[in-house]
């Protein structure tokens, strides 16, 4: 008997018996589905935050209008607030007295880029900044040039593209120069970014820079106007006085009375990563041991229900000891057939786990952090087909044994 007819006989086994199967489908389901969608959330907001805070050098803080990353509260609450305007920017640099580097940014992803017949897929960040971008950020010019306050200003439709964008587009020539459209508005390439590869599964290359003034007046939607504003203070220092400096500025900025709490968020870029690196850990822990506590359930589930099809095919391994089946070839069908229940079940529960992550991802988007993006955990995927083909192995040897030693003349016998 060859392994297709071994798995094809176990699927007749799994579909006689489709409660029995079901439940213990389930169960496997459940334990893959807590690991898979916990790892793919987790991923994907640490993703999200990498790429907000990836640019930002020491010492640096971050000014918005809505939290970075919330897992309770009311979002309603902080879409409400008051945008941070590009004017409201303009007047906080200009009070600030302790003479940190301020610039102004916004990121909005999913952008298609064309160049004549040529496209990139729809991934694209499209990000408005100032001309003090690059001194705060880490990001560096490869070749060309970067804004100047008068591309802000006037609003001049130059464009600084990413190493991807500018590989897909240009693959064979020069881009500076060259012409670019984003949603029927026509770029010329002034700069490339040097590239950065990625950061916890998300590309740094697949961007595209243009003026603030411009992305606030065609890239934005009118219920969400807002812009951020990077801080880098002179020294490690002078990070704390200029945070406390910070906040008091936008506090008289924004008109926030005495006693009352910000309508702002301020991170600071330690530690956003830090309160979030802790936060995800803790949950991955828990999601871990409910999983593997599941998937030992189930092994003992797949177990006992492998103990009852051996009585209940007492008369079959009968004969079919009777016809010539060596001890090995009936241990390897019903190990084949608790290994393919496990699988089915891992099947299930990869399926579940990655679309609620992907659900996930997309309510998160909708609901104020437009910069995040899906990263699929694949290498945890591949661990669960590999622990559920373990458990299979593990959980099924004792019944595929008992089935291997019975005794054919009794086993003919059997009622």
């Amino acid at each position: 008997m060859n392994l297709r007819e071994s798995v094809a006989m176990a699927l007749d086994a799994v579909r006689a018996n489709k409660l029995r199967s079901s439940l213990t489908l389930l169960s496997v389901g459940i334990g893959v589905f807590a690991i898979i969608a916990s790892v793919g959330i987790t991923s994907t907001l640490s993703a999200s935050l990498s790429t907000q805070l990836a640019d930002l050098g020491e010492h640096s803080f971050l000014i918005q209008r809505t939290p970075s990353f919330q897992f309770h509260g009311n979002w309603r609450k902080y879409m409400k607030r008051k945008p941070i305007t590009v004017e409201l920017a303009r007047q906080f640099r200009q009070r600030m007295t302790l003479t940190p580097l301020i610039t102004v940014s916004n990121t909005s992803p999913g952008y298609t880029i064309k160049r004549g017949l040529e496209s990139t897929n729809p991934d694209v960040s499209l990000i408005g900044i100032d001309h003090m971008y690059f001194a705060v950020n880490s990001a560096l010019i490869a070749s060309g040039r970067s804004f100047v306050e008068q591309d802000v200003v006037l609003g001049s439709r130059n464009a600084i593209i990413g190493y991807d964008v500018a590989n897909l587009l240009f693959p064979n020539e020069d881009p500076l120069g060259k012409v670019i459209t984003v949603r029927n508005q026509r770029f010329t390439v002034v700069g490339i970014l040097e590239r950065k590869g990625g950061v916890l599964g998300q590309s740094q290359d697949n961007r595209v820079l243009i003026p603030i003034s411009v992305f606030v007046k065609y890239y934005t939607s009118e219920w969400d106007t807002s812009v951020d504003i990077s801080v880098k203070a002179v020294s490690a220092i002078a990070l704390e006085p200029t945070v406390d400096e910070a906040i008091g500025v936008m506090r008289l900025l924004r008109r926030v009375r005495p006693g009352e709490e910000n309508n702002f968020e301020l991170d600071t870029n330690e530690a956003l990563t830090s309160q979030f690196s802790n936060l995800s850990s803790a949950i991955l822990v828990v999601a871990w041991i409910s999983g593997l506590g599941a998937l030992l359930a189930a092994g003992i589930g797949i177990m006992n229900m492998m103990l009852v099809s051996v009585k209940e095919r007492t008369r079959e391994i009968g004969v079919r000891k009777a016809l010539g089946a060596r001890r090995s070839w009936i241990v390897r069908q019903f190990l084949i057939e608790s290994i393919t229940l496990c699988q089915l079940g891992g099947f299930t529960g990869i399926i579940g786990g990655l679309g609620i992550t992907a659900v996930t991802a997309l309510i998160l988007q909708s609901a104020g952090m437009p910069s995040l993006s899906i990263v699929w955990p694949w290498q945890t995927v591949i661990f669960s087909v590999i622990a559920c083909t373990a458990i299979g192995m593990v959980f099924g040897l004792y019944p595929a044994w008992q089935a291997a030693r019975l005794d054919p003349i009794e086993a003919l016998r059997y009622e």
